[in-house]
C-alpha cells in the first residue's frame, strides 16, 4: 500500500493498493507543528545569507578600492596581489546572492526539488575566482621579481595592509558565522577565503617593513607567498564544494539520524538511510523495519513518528521520506523488485 503523508499536524491521507510492499513516504517540514512556520525558517535562512553577502560586498569593496589607490601611488606588487584577491572576494558575493534568491523560489514540475543547488553552483564560481586571483597575483609577483620596481609611499602601503586585514577579518567572521548557522558550505568557503585574505594583508605589512629595512625584494617575495596562501585556500574550498556537489555528508550526521530513527517506538531496524544537502538544507530518505502484523494505520503512525523525530534531531533537515517494510523472516516482501537491484540497494550505513 502506498501512502503519502504531508506533515503539518492537520494532515490528510491517501491510500492505494500495492502488492508485496507497504510504502509510506512523507515529506515534512522541520521543527514546527505548523508547516508554514518551517517554510518561514527556510526563507529566513536565505534572507540571513543575502544580508551577510550585502554587508560583506560593501565592506570588501570599500577596502579593495582604498588599497587600489595605494597600489597606484606605490607600485607595490604585494599590495597589488592582495588587492586583486580582495576584489575577487568581493565579487564572489554576487553569484552567491543570486543563488540565495533563486533558492527561495517555489518548486515547479521541472524542478521538483526546488533551486537549492544554485547555491552549490555558485560555490564553483567562488572556487574559480580564487583560482583566478592566485594566477594573477602569482604572475604579477614573478614579473616584479624578475624586473624589480621601486616601492613608493611605503608608509601608505603598510597602512593599506592593515586596512585589508581588518576589513577581511570582519567579513570573514560574519560570513563564517552566518554560513555555519544556516548550513551554507558556499558561504563558509567564502568566509574562509576572506580570512586568508586578511592574513595575506598582514604579509603586505611584512613586505612594507622589509622595504623600509632596505630589502626591496621583500615586496615581490611576499607577493609569491600570498599566492601560495591563496592556493591553500583554493584546495580547502574546492574540497568542500566538491563534497557538497557529490552529496557527501558528515558521517556524524548519519550517526545522529540513525540513533534518532532507532529511538522511535515500533522501529525494529533501519533498512536504509540516505542524507543529502540541497544548498543549505538537508533531505533524508529512510527505510525502517516494523512488526509485520501491524495494520496500515499503526505502520503509518510509526512513519510519522520517525519523520517527526528526525526533523527535531537532525540539524538543517527540512524533508524526510520514510519507507516502511515488514520485518518478516519467512517472506521476501521485495521479491518483485529483485530484477531492479539499484532499487533495493541500502545506503548511508556502510
Amino acid at each position: 500500500m502506498d501512502t503519502t503523508h504531508g506533515h503539518g499536524h492537520g494532515h490528510g491521507h491517501g491510500h492505494a493498493p500495492e502488492r508485496r510492499r507497504l510504502r509510506l513516504p512523507a515529506v515534512l517540514r522541520p521543527h514546527s507543528h505548523d508547516a508554514a512556520d518551517s517554510i518561514d525558517d527556510a526563507l529566513a535562512a536565505s534572507a540571513d545569507g543575502i544580508r551577510a553577502l550585502k554587508i560583506s560586498l560593501v565592506v570588501l569593496g570599500a577596502t579593495a578600492l582604498a588599497q587600489l589607490v595605494v597600489v597606484w601611488l606605490s607600485g607595490s606588487a604585494a599590495l597589488l596581489a592582495d588587492t586583486i584577491h580582495n576584489f575577487s572576494d568581493a565579487l564572489t558575493a554576487v553569484p552567491l546572492w543570486i543563488a540565495f534568491v533563486l533558492g527561495r523560489r517555489a518548486t515547479t514540475r521541472r524542478y521538483t526539488y526546488g533551486y537549492g543547488r544554485a547555491e552549490d553552483l555558485a560555490g564553483v564560481f567562488v572556487v574559480a575566482m580564487i583560482a583566478l586571483s592566485a594566477v594573477v597575483a602569482g604572475v604579477e609577483s614573478v614579473r616584479r621579481l624578475l624586473d624589480p620596481q621601486p616601492v613608493l609611499n611605503v608608509g601608505a602601503v603598510l597602512a593599506a595592509g592593515l586596512l585589508g586585514f581588518v576589513g577581511n577579518e570582519v567579513v570573514a567572521v560574519y560570513r563564517i558565522r552566518v554560513g555555519r548557522r544556516i548550513g551554507s558550505a558556499a558561504l563558509v568557503a567564502d568566509g574562509l577565503h576572506a580570512r586568508t585574505d586578511g592574513f595575506t594583508s598582514l604579509g603586505v605589512v611584512a613586505a612594507a617593513v622589509g622595504v623600509l629595512l632596505g630589502f626591496p625584494l621583500a615586496d615581490p617575495i611576499v607577493g609569491l607567498l600570498i599566492t601560495v596562501a591563496i592556493l591553500v585556500v583554493l584546495r580547502g574550498a574546492a574540497t568542500d564544494i566538491y563534497r557538497r556537489l557529490m552529496d557527501a555528508v558528515d558521517p556524524h550526521l548519519v550517526d545522529t539520524a540513525e540513533a534518532s530513527i532507532r529511538s522511535v517506538p515500533g522501529v525494529l531496524g533501519v533498512e536504509e538511510l540516505r542524507l543529502r544537502w540541497t544548498g543549505h538544507r538537508v533531505r533524508a530518505e529512510v527505510g525502517v523495519l516494523v512488526d509485520p502484523h501491524l495494520d496500515v494505520i499503526a505502520a503509518h503512525d510509526i512513519a510519522t513518528a520517525t519523520q517527526h523525530r528526525l526533523l527535531h534531531d537532525v540539524p538543517k533537515l527540512v524533508a524526510a521520506t520514510v519507507h516502511v517494510s515488514p520485518l518478516d523472516q519467512d517472506r521476501d516482501h521485495h521479491a518483485e523488485l529483485a530484477h531492479h537491484p539499484t532499487a533495493l540497494g541500502s545506503g548511508g550505513l556502510g
